[in-house]
């Protein structure tokens, strides 16, 4: 379905729409870099932990990663047996232990600290490894560095090396960049790891090479084949994937309304029936998000604002060949990763309908009540 008839079919307004056919050609994409690599693809559900959407990519994928006892919970009801879980956070709380290990097939500790936790546990029934930092950053923004200074993402390689756990950890994992759209990190870092850890790699029975990369962006995938080739047939071990927003991402519509404008300072403003709360991250980076009908010649310009009274509830100045009316609808694109999981109901404001679209239809599958909102702040009596 294009964007158009998407924009004008909604029912409903605030949406946010998921795109099907966007859905599955990034997750036909990952399936045939598996299939020429060997490599096993993971589906993040922290980007987008819908099961409509969990249920759909699971048949692409080898198993989810997860980063907390409900989503371990929420990937075991959806798999069903059928497909492995993989947890990293840094959080492990002393009483899920026991829990997580029954259901997540492999856990990758932050820390030593927790890595001794999680094994006192474990019982062989998941497979524990460790997070670890390589210590080299390829980011100049500490927001999306997990490999900054002060890091709490990850054992330190030196560390790991200067320890006893790397004789008896089962795996490693490793999470080095934010939306890569080439494999020079991980190439770099690669190296960087077998210079130092030299034989040690053969102790271990899988590598998780986590997230970061927008595989579907990358043109030449040839180095990273090579690269999980050869990584399997020296060491014997599986190599992991974490895409998150590489499947989601491009596949997520938000849809919304102008339901007021004015001149403030000179300047036009929009306000919408929507805000930055239902995509934070607009506010967290200060990200101005691509929207659909944004013209960067046209005479008329905009500021969208959303509707909270948040003075920097704003998703920014865009360029229109008309000046926006009341009543027009207007939809911001690729935002199926981290918007609906992070959106919230600050002023009360609800959260937008959700909606599956493929060629044939547009389909409701979430609609929540002044009830959701009421129960969310009820007190217990």
């Amino acid at each position: 379905m294009d964007i158009q008839t998407l924009k004008h079919k909604t029912p409903t307004s605030p949406a946010f729409v998921v795109n099907e056919n966007e859905l599955l050609k990034a997750l036909q994409a990952l399936s045939i870099l598996r299939e020429r690599s060997g490599c096993k693809v993971l589906y993040s559900i922290k980007s987008l932990p819908l099961t409509v959407v969990m249920a759909l990519a699971k048949t692409y994928v080898e198993g989810f990663s997860v980063s907390s006892l409900f989503e371990a919970r929420l990937a075991n009801e959806i798999l069903a047996g059928q497909g492995t879980i993989h947890l990293t956070t840094p959080g492990i709380r002393p009483d899920e232990i026991k829990e997580l290990v029954s259901i997540c097939s492999h856990i990758s500790c932050n820390s030593i600290n927790q890595y001794r936790r999680v094994n006192l546990e474990n019982q062989d029934k998941s497979s524990i490894g460790l997070r670890v930092n390589p210590k080299i950053s390829f980011s100049d923004d500490p927001r999306y560095d997990p490999c900054r200074q002060f890091s709490k993402l990850g054992v330190d390689i030196n560390d790991l090396l200067n320890g006893d756990s790397i004789n008896t950890i089962k795996g490693l994992h490793f999470h080095t960049v934010f939306a890569a759209t080439q494999y020079t990190a991980l190439f770099q870092t690669l190296t960087k790891l077998r210079s130092l850890m030299g034989e040690k790699f053969e102790v271990l029975d899988w590598l998780n090479f986590g997230g970061g990369y927008f595989y579907g962006q990358i043109a030449d995938n040839e180095g990273f084949c090579q690269v999980v080739t050869q990584l399997r047939d020296e060491f014997g071990v599986d190599i992991y994937i974490e895409p998150g927003n590489a499947i989601v991402g491009k596949a997520g519509y938000l849809l919304c309304t102008v339901i007021d404008c004015f001149n403030s300072d000179g300047k036009a403003v929009a306000v919408l029936d929507t805000s930055v709360n239902h995509h934070p991250e607009v506010f967290e980076f200060q990200r101005q998000p691509e929207l659909v009908g944004h013209d960067p010649t046209g005479r008329y310009s905009a500021l969208l604002a959303g509707s909270t009274c948040l003075a920097g509830d704003l998703f920014g100045e865009y360029r229109f060949n008309q000046p926006l009316q009341v009543g027009e609808r207007l939809v911001f694109k690729h935002v199926g990763a981290y918007s609906l999981v992070k959106a919230n109901r600050f002023n009360g404001y609800n959260l937008p309908d959700v909606y599956m679209a493929n060629e044939d239809q547009i389909r409701r599958i979430k609609q929540y009540s002044y009830e959701d909102y009421r129960q969310q702040w009820l007190g217990d009596s």
